[in-house]
């Protein structure tokens, strides 16, 4: 009915090897988004934490548009981790079929 459960369980076992290695990849590695041309730069890991953040001397004095920047810069930082980890998922479940159709 299900076919052969041996080769179900290979599968399975690959398929967390897999995971395993794209957690791992993921958060080596490191994303950077600016805002404000520059002004107020965010860094991420892959695991969506904040490591890093660089803030231009002038915004100091402007408190309100200080916080819009950071707040664009750390919503696109974590846009594009999530991005990132979508893409790699599929691309990790790009080559299974469940079926065991060719």
């Amino acid at each position: 009915m299900f076919g052969n459960l041996g080769d179900m369980n290979k599968m399975l076992q690959e398929m967390q090897e897999n995971a395993k290695k794209l957690q791992a990849e993921l958060e080596s590695k490191t994303f950077s988004v600016k805002s404000g041309g520059g002004m107020v730069e965010v860094l991420a890991n892959g695991k969506g934490e904040i490591v890093d953040i660089n803030i231009d001397d002038s915004l100091l004095e402007d408190k309100e548009s200080l916080q819009i920047l950071l707040i664009g810069a750390i919503n696109d930082a974590y846009a594009m981790v999530e991005q990132n980890r979508q893409s790699s998922a599929l691309g990790m479940l790009g080559g299974i079929n469940p079926f065991g159709a060719k």
